[in-house]
């Protein structure tokens, strides 16, 4: 019997989701509500497109060649939400050779139950874990959620040393404080693990989606962080691993 999982897209040739280009596959249902999400179309557990595995992958057959330094990686939404069928996805992949990539929140980590999770990291290659906000009540403001599954999440991975990407959103008035920059990068300097550091400038591109959908868009209002404000952040953090 085939695995399906519900998948909202897929895009073949992605350039920002994990090394070299990617087949990038998005999967419906995420537990956060992140208010600067850009992909609100995906947090709904239901709906999406039944897709097999074995679909996914004559699918990455088609335009491998195209894919340099690249591999797969499972994004969404929350990759989490459908832990088992990424597992399975990640486990035919990595016996084709295929770089697995997880980008996840972390948000459905459970330091007492690790079973499923200890399966997934078998077959990935590398974790991009996104860090919302490294303050526990503000994240709980940004998101809906604690952020200490994410930070135990971090630290299992650090001590398991599996390869690990942070990425971490710059939002101007909610995580561009030097304090919270300063704290997050205290953080990172505890891990053994982390290989890049991703500060992605925030950006409100995302407003027509909420309109179209009939979703309220909470940043209205918050401008787009500027280049130079996200070099400034990187520096802040960079400087606070040490």
């Amino acid at each position: 019997m085939q695995l399906s999982g519900k998948i909202h897209s897929i895009e073949t040739c992605g350039t920002v989701d994990g090394p070299g280009v990617r087949f990038v596959v998005f999967l419906q249902g995420c537990p956060m509500r992140c208010q600067y999400c850009h992909n609100p179309d995906t947090w709904a557990f239901v709906g999406g497109q039944e897709m097999s595995v074995e679909e996914i992958l004559s699918q990455f057959d088609g335009v491998k060649e195209f894919l340099k330094n690249g591999g797969i990686t499972a994004t969404g939404g929350e990759p989490l939400v459908q832990i088992d069928f990424v597992t399975e996805l990640f486990k035919l992949a990595q016996e084709q050779n295929i770089h697995t990539a997880l980008d996840t929140s972390g948000i459905l980590f459970d330091i007492n139950n690790t079973t499923k999770i200890d399966e997934l990291l078998k077959f990935t290659s590398l974790v991009m874990l996104d860090i919302k906000h490294i303050d526990d009540d503000e994240h709980k403001k940004l998101t809906g959620h604690s952020n200490k599954n994410i930070l135990n999440f971090a630290r299992y991975l650090s001590d398991k040393n599996i390869p690990m990407w942070i990425r971490h959103v710059v939002v101007p008035t909610i995580t561009d404080k030097p304090e919270y920059l300063k704290k997050l990068g205290e953080f990172i300097g505890t891990l053994k693990n982390v290989h890049a550091l991703d500060v992605l400038p925030y950006h409100d591109l995302a407003i027509s989606k909420y309109e179209k959908l009939g979703i309220n868009y909470p940043l209205k209002g918050i401008p787009p962080l500027t280049k130079e404000q996200a070099i400034i952040a990187r520096d802040t953090i960079v400087s606070s691993m040490k």
